[in-house]
């Protein structure tokens, strides 16, 4: 049997780069307009430093505005929310992404509610997941927005497949489930307490793997020839007892990889996979939040 096709989330984030940075010097030298993307980092969460201090270096090296803004995580949510009001009225900022998750003591719904929907690159907002569910312009989870791009460049056509979704959640489990809906599909959302959840998987044409759970997903959960979109990042120890006595982990997906592998029609890897498409749909998000607050 021959093994599936990998997807390959670099490639496809280094084209989507490429469109974006072409977009700027577009706006740049026709509008005077260079989309700006302010990122508001709380605490000093590593895995949270490594993200901002990617974002930064990808906005401005697509020729965009690029503004971090790092705050201790004592800071008081009254201090946060001022931060985010001045960035909402900053003319120079069209995107404003605050990185979650947000230490202990701030409301993150109380503060993602307070980004003016226009500016809300990450696609929380409950402005935009309105209109996201109503079929209206919306500013998109950079996450299923990505999972979305990965799988218009790998299948002909999505209408009329069978999307299986694994994962509720509002960031991605959610709005990809209508963004497949949009496209045509007919979609199952399903979850960790969903009754006789193989045999639902074993259904889709298109199986989307966003439950948080490593390697939940077996290879005989999966239909043969179905295109798998793994949104899974775990870290686990590796099983080298040499390597976990060290306390040394490793990235894995949702769905358990070197089996699915062999029934999958094509697969996201993970690393490299997903992840990759995230902030290049970041910048493309700011781009379009700059051409529609100026009318473009």
């Amino acid at each position: 049997m021959t093994q599936a096709r990998i997807i390959d989330g670099r490639a496809e984030a280094e084209r989507l780069r490429a469109e974006v940075a072409l977009e700027v010097a577009s706006l740049k030298a026709e509008h005077g307009l260079t989309p700006g993307l302010a990122v508001v980092l709380v605490g000093d969460d590593p895995a949270s430093q490594v993200y901002v201090r990617s974002k930064g270096e990808q906005t401005l090296a697509a020729g965009m505005l690029s503004v971090t803004h790092r705050l201790p995580g004592h800071v008081g949510q009254d201090e946060l929310l001022a931060l985010v009001q001045s960035l909402n009225a900053d003319p120079a900022i069209h995107g404003i992404l605050v990185q979650l998750p947000l230490p202990s003591g701030l409301d993150e719904k109380a503060i993602i509610l307070a980004i003016d929907p226009d500016k809300d690159v990450d696609g929380l907002h409950v402005v935009n997941a309105g209109r996201l569910s109503q079929g209206l312009p919306a500013l998109v989870p950079c996450t299923p927005l990505g999972c979305m791009i990965l799988l218009n460049r790998t299948l002909p056509s999505l209408a009329g497949l069978h999307a299986v979704v694994v994962g509720r959640s509002v960031l991605v489990g959610r709005p990809v489930a209508q963004l497949l809906l949009q496209a045509d599909c007919t979609v199952t959302i399903a979850h960790s307490r969903t009754r006789n959840l193989p045999e639902i998987c074993r259904q889709a044409d298109i199986l989307v793997a966003a439950v948080g759970r490593p390697l939940m997903i077996q290879g005989d959960w999966i239909k043969p020839g179905a295109t798998v979109i793994d949104v899974g990042i775990n870290r686990v120890p590796f099983r080298d007892p040499v390597k976990a006595a060290e306390g040394k982990t490793k990235l894995v997906g949702d769905v358990a990889y070197k089996a699915a592998l062999e029934v999958a029609g094509a697969i996201t890897p993970v690393p490299n996979g997903v992840g990759p498409m995230t902030v290049a749909c970041l910048l493309a998000n700011t781009v379009t939040a700059a051409k529609r607050i100026h009318g473009l």
